[in-house]
């Protein structure tokens, strides 16, 4: 770990150099009480590098994760990270669990055409130890999904909000195409929007000569759509129905304009560097440009942003004046803010020049503040991920003192700059970034300038640190751009995540724009970002009050179960024999309780989907022992800190990469359902039990079970993917989404076979045995509602039982659930998988096409003590650009990417 460099600064009234004093006493207090922090509570961190940026269904996502602790050292903490795909509505589809071993793991999501449509997803990933802080601080990115198999329609849609009547108005053309691009029209539409899981507004009409459709919506007073889903029923050729979805977000079209003065306070009678951004209600940022009037409307600065809405401007405010902005969006619209009051006080400022090795500080005070505090005594602390890398201590002798701090004392990122009083309160704080170019440098080299299709490609890795060969872990992916173009600027990386927006709060927009061909200019942008960003931080004020952030989890260093072994009257038996076998499967463990009945099976390896017997039948007097598994903590569901990244006409963004997934599915397409007449076979329902009988015969909500496929926990499925139901976590019950919002407090009433029973009760089904899931909103007649206290009706039905031959009663007593033996199907590790990558000789015949989008993927490059590792692959079909993006982290904590282009001719 860095060694804490502390200076003790004396400063004079005629001049700005420091000079040595002894008490260090109040500084060493912040320093160490920080760092008591670091030492037993570091931070982890998680990125995910992925084969390319955008996927059909039917592909596989390909990625591996690094996991970081104490800023970018590879982490020593955490043996699992959890991988989760959510789509654009926040229900959760899939969860991976992954082994961590050297602080790297390797996965993979297949997208079965059964589970998977065409939208907007992202995905989080998270330690177990990372629930401890902010889930703002996972690890989060959008990912596109295409539809190319039984892809029948091509949409495209725009559309504008407008207030109106209380409420706004959204008004959206969309243009419905068939596959050859040629405009459907004179179709008849029929369309329905969903707001809170409901059908908020539906409607019909005819696509015009050019295929477009006209729909209108205006939402209820004070209830605007923010994640509205509009579904589009289209009739095609022989009365068949092709549907699309779109995503609608209602807002007033308003700029949302921010001031951020640095240091945190405007302050009297000096120059102060004022941050500002201006935002859309999409989230985006908004160029803008304006002047700064005082309290008589004199113009004394003008301003305009740089890059995402983001800029600065200086001003001085004078005592006594007020002062004001005016600004003016790109369309013309102009508005006033008005400038915070600026206030006696002392502040920090910063530049950062690329091209020196010092971050160029001043501490700028009024002149009140000046007078008041001459000769007091001042901290400054500056860390990184809770980790101090400088301490100063001053005595206030000049209104404005310099001070010059070498970056080398910080790694590259995020420092954090705190100035404190002599009661140790933070009073004004800065971010800056601090990029070290030669931390380390990656070369990649192929051993021909241009190739032809199907051609062997040797690529050699060369890593330095500082000029010297360093050993890292790194993962490439190759890609045809002809068919995955993307933009450079939009992507996650390796540098944008780790150094960037893994220590922000909130969205960044474009954030791997300030890393793609990093410049003075972008530099001088990502500083003013540091201006406008809330950052990953603790409260000083706590932390020197010795008030440090409960812990209510340790890192996980393996798959483990546990729980406690009672009687039947519930007292817990001690050093009793337990066992854990995984079934069909030769594995197996054994343990003995505590003396309070507890026991852990630690260090587990099993894949997923197995099936876990826990069983006690080792012990005297087993029939009457109980066992009590205890819960497995999990993250609250997710949302998408990228909403505003969403891509709502799929169809144009991934043209050319569908095309190509059309070609190369083509095999997959469904073939057409034929009806055949026949008798109806019932299914289980709720109107199979006399206590459901008052329900309609129609569910609003229905879900079939084959949709609940892979799912481990019952219960923790449910709680995401039920329409209409909230679950709230600390009441354990489900409550219709409409009334939660509306502060209506009113349980579901949940039915298991027709039996009343509670939410944990859900789990005691596996998931494949449910046959269906029955939602009443309302209960016209009462009887549940009333009788139970509820609102609302969550039906569970499982498959009936296949009829079967009569049993001996001792069968029967063995197929009954044994108290004292549990079998159920924990979340297990997900099956690594390789990426194939076919292999062509030099005259090899051509027996069919290859049309691969990545090339090849490998996530276990590992450079030797020379820094060096060479990989070889061979070529797809297509012709145009290649792309080689290779990213990773040396055994120092330097991360690095680089990226190189081939031909293929």
């Amino acid at each position: 770990m860095k060694v804490v460099k502390i200076l003790v600064l004396l400063f004079c009234l005629s001049t700005t150099w420091a000079y040595a004093q002894q008490d260090t006493a109040t500084l060493n207090t912040i320093i160490n009480k920080t760092k008591r922090l670091n030492e037993e509570q570091p931070l982890e961190k998680v990125y995910l590098h992925f084969d390319k940026p955008y996927y059909a269904v039917a592909d596989t996502i390909w990625f591996k994760a690094y996991v970081t602790a104490q800023g970018t050292l590879p982490s020593p903490l955490s043996k699992i990270v959890y991988v989760e795909l959510y789509n654009a509505v926040d229900s959760l589809v899939q969860s991976v669990k992954l082994p961590v071993k050297n602080s790297v793991a390797y996965g993979n999501i297949p997208l079965p055409m059964n589970t998977y449509k065409q939208g907007n997803y992202y995905v989080r990933a998270y330690t177990l130890w990372m629930l401890n802080f902010d889930a703002d601080y996972f690890f989060s990115k959008n990912i596109l999904i295409g539809e190319a198999i039984d892809k029948q329609l091509l949409t495209n849609i725009s559309y504008t909000n407008a207030p109106a009547d209380k409420g706004i108005k959204t008004t959206a053309r969309i243009q419905f195409k068939d596959t050859s691009k040629k405009p459907l029209a004179n179709r008849t539409v029929n369309w329905r929007l969903f707001h809170n899981y409901d059908v908020f507004s539906s409607g019909r009409g005819t696509t015009d000569a050019n295929g477009y459709l006209t729909v209108t919506v205006t939402s209820k007073a004070g209830d605007p759509i923010k994640k509205g889903t509009l579904v589009a029923d289209v009739t095609m050729a022989d009365k068949e129905l092709a549907s699309a979805s779109f995503n609608i977000r209602q807002n007033d079209n308003g700029i949302d304009f921010q001031l951020f003065p640095e240091g945190g306070e405007l302050i009297l009678g000096i120059p102060n560097q004022v941050g500002f951004k201006a935002v859309l209600p999409n989230g985006l940022g908004t160029d803008v440009k304006g002047s700064i009037l005082d309290e008589q409307n004199n113009e004394v600065g003008t301003f305009a942003a740089t890059f995402a809405g983001i800029g600065s401007f200086f001003v001085s405010p004078e005592a006594g004046k007020s002062y004001k902005v005016k600004y003016t969006s790109k369309d013309g619209m102009s508005k006033m803010v008005e400038m915070p009051k600026a206030v006696d006080g002392i502040t920090l400022q910063v530049s950062s020049p690329a091209a020196t090795d010092m971050i160029n500080l001043r501490i700028l005070a009024s002149t009140a503040f000046f007078e008041a505090n001459k000769e007091k005594t001042f901290y400054l602390v500056g860390q990184n991920s809770n980790s101090v890398a400088y301490g100063a201590q001053m005595n206030l002798k000049s209104q404005v003192i310099t001070v010059k701090i070498p970056k080398q004392n910080f790694p590259s990122g995020i420092a954090q700059l705190t100035l404190f009083n002599e009661r140790s309160e933070p009073i004004s704080e800065r971010l800056v970034f601090v990029l070290h170019p030669d931390a380390i440098n990656l070369a990649l080299k192929t051993d021909l300038p241009a190739y032809k299709p199907r051609q062997k490609v040797k690529v050699s890795l060369d890593a330095k640190s500082k000029g010297q060969p360093v050993v890292g872990d790194f993962s490439v992916s190759v890609t045809d751009e002809s068919k995955v173009p993307s933009d450079e600027n939009n992507e996650t990386t390796i540098l944008s995540s780790l150094l960037l927006t893994s220590d922000l709060k909130g969205y960044v927009e474009k954030p791997n724009y300030y890393f793609n061909k990093t410049d003075e200019k972008k530099l001088g942008e990502l500083d003013k970002l540091m201006l406008t960003q809330g950052y990953r931080k603790f409260a000083y004020k706590e932390i020197l009050a010795g008030r440090y952030p409960k812990i209510f989890l340790l890192p996980e260093q393996g798959i483990s179960i546990s729980g406690t072994l009672r009687d039947l009257t519930g007292m817990p038996i001690k050093k009793g024999a337990m066992r854990m076998m995984v079934t069909g499967k030769p594995i197996s463990a054994q343990t003995t309780t505590s003396n309070v009945g507890v026991f852990n099976f630690k260090d587990l390896v099993f894949p997923d989907s197995s099936q876990v017997v826990i069983s006690a039948r080792y012990n005297p007097n087993y029939n009457n022992l109980m066992i009590m598994l205890d819960g497995v903590p999990s993250a609250a569901r997710g949302t998408n800190l990228h909403a505003p990244d969403e891509v709502e006409n799929i169809d144009t963004a991934m043209s050319s990469y569908l095309s190509n997934s059309q070609r190369q599915y083509r095999f997959m397409r469904t073939l057409k359902t034929v009806e055949i007449k026949g008798g109806a076979i019932k299914r289980p329902s709720h109107a199979d039990h006399p206590a459901l009988s008052g329900l309609s015969q129609v569910p609003d909500r229905f879900i079939e079970g084959a949709r609940l496929e892979g799912c481990n926990m019952l219960l923790e499925c449910l709680k995401t993917q039920i329409p209409s139901l909230t679950y709230d976590f600390q009441e354990q019950k489900f409550y219709i989404t409409r009334d939660y919002n509306a502060g209506t407090r009113v349980a579901v009433a949940i039915f298991l076979n027709g039996m009343f029973v509670d939410a944990n009760a859900i789990n005691t089904v596996n998931a494949p045995d449910v046959e269906s899931i029955e939602v009443f909103l309302n209960d016209p007649l009462g009887t549940v509602d009333r009788m139970y206290g509820t609102r609302g009706v969550l039906v569970i039905n499982t498959k009936k039982a296949p009829k079967g031959e009569k049993i001996s009663k001792q069968d029967f007593l063995e197929m009954i659930p044994k108290k004292y033996e549990i079998k159920y199907n924990p979340q297990g590790y997900s099956k690594e998988r390789e990426f194939y990558s076919p292999k062509y000789g030099p005259n090899a015949p051509v027996t069919s096409n290859d049309l691969r989008t990545t090339i090849y993927w490998n996530p276990k490059l590992v450079t030797d003590e020379k820094g060096n590792i060479s990989f070889e692959f061979n070529n797809a079909d297509g012709k145009g650009n290649y792309k080689v993006v290779v990213e990773g982290i040396d055994k120092n904590g330097n991360v690095g990417r680089h990226v190189i282009r081939y031909v293929v001719k």
